[in-house]
């Protein structure tokens, strides 16, 4: 299979600690071109990187070099919505780091833009492709557990990055924005895509001026489920925290530890086998089945998944979820 052309914005942390060394060593994709605002570091990561070009200017980039098929986006958020536009309307298929947007207002720009220029847009949600949230979807989608009736997610860690993200203007809002969605997509994408029908959220500043640094967030759905969501910032733990508890009729999942536990008989049975991958393998392997699946959809190998138009669902509930929170009382989704 011919190699994927790829253009990269953004040279930030994200880019030089996890996705230029995955795609450094995949056969199937050639990285062309760089662009980073800071020129000496664009300067370095090519020749590190053998990339033939590397610019300041990311539409200069675009208009110069012709045989960018793809690009990836790893900017911070404030710069998402205006540089995917000008990759789809130049032709380009985009991997873009989530959010997609801001706002939901620029998620609906960001969408209407695609959908004019036939383009694929995945944005990053790199929890999906852990291997262990795989194959809970799978139990999930063979019916294991049922019918799911109730989600609890948490995630409490510092924020990768001090500056931008704490700046709302940049980034749009905190750890609702920055881990919340996460443990979101992830919850909707485990229950099939139930339709929501209320929102409750509280937030905090207790670290931050701002954004919040902690939220806690209760979806109802129309089906009569629920999701429960906890993210942190600040909460003072000795190691980062991930967990996903998913309760059906007929059994229960786990995630970090992976669990599925049914009663079989009268015993509970845990259906997974004892031994498991590392978190920090899991965490490098949801990042490389994430670019594989972003360059195998470019090639038309499958479906994408992780869409626009998820994220623009995504973003309605989050509006919501910072509605509420500022109001001070549940909110109905239309």
């Amino acid at each position: 299979m011919e190699k994927v052309k790829l253009g990269i914005i953004g040279l930030g942390g994200i880019a030089q600690a996890v996705h230029l060394p995955i795609l450094s060593k995949l056969e199937n994709v050639k990285i062309v071109a760089m662009c980073d605002a800071d020129k000496a570091k664009a300067k370095m990561l090519s020749e590190k990187y053998n990339v033939p070009y590397f610019y300041t200017d990311y539409e200069k980039m675009l208009k110069e070099v012709d045989e960018i098929e793809a690009v990836e986006i790893l900017t911070p958020t404030n710069l998402h919505a205006e540089m995917t536009i000008a990759c789809v309307s130049a032709g380009k298929d985009v991997f873009v780091e989530r959010p997609l947007a801001r706002t939901y207002k620029e998620t609906v720009a960001v969408v209407k833009a695609i959908e004019e220029t036939n383009r694929k847009v995945m944005v990053g949600m790199n929890l999906r492709f852990r291997p262990d949230c795989m194959l809970m979807k799978g139990f999930i989608e063979q019916g294991e557990l049922g019918s799911i009736f109730y989600v609890k997610g948490g995630w409490f860690k510092r924020p990768n990055d001090k500056k931008w993200v704490l700046m709302k203007d940049k980034s749009g809002g905190g750890v609702i924005l920055d881990l919340g969605i996460s443990i979101l997509d992830l919850a909707l994408w485990m229950a099939g895509y139930p339709e929501v029908k209320s929102v409750n959220s509280i937030s905090y500043k207790h670290q931050t001026r701002s954004v919040e640094d902690s939220a806690i967030v209760l979806l109802k759905f129309k089906n009569e489920a629920t999701l429960f969501i906890d993210v942190s910032w600040s909460y003072e733990f000795e190691s980062p925290i991930f967990y996903l508890h998913i309760f059906g009729t007929e059994g229960t999942g786990e995630l970090n530890p992976f669990r599925i536990y049914k009663d079989i008989q009268g015993k509970l049975i845990n259906l997974v086998p004892e031994k498991t991958e590392k978190p920090e393998i899991l965490y490098w392997k949801s990042y490389e089945n994430e670019l594989k699946h972003f360059l195998g959809a470019v090639r038309e190998l499958h479906p994408l998944i992780s869409t626009a138009k998820d994220a623009l669902y995504r973003m309605k509930i989050v509006e919501a979820i910072y509605k509420s929170a500022e109001r001070g009382k549940e909110v109905i989704l239309q």
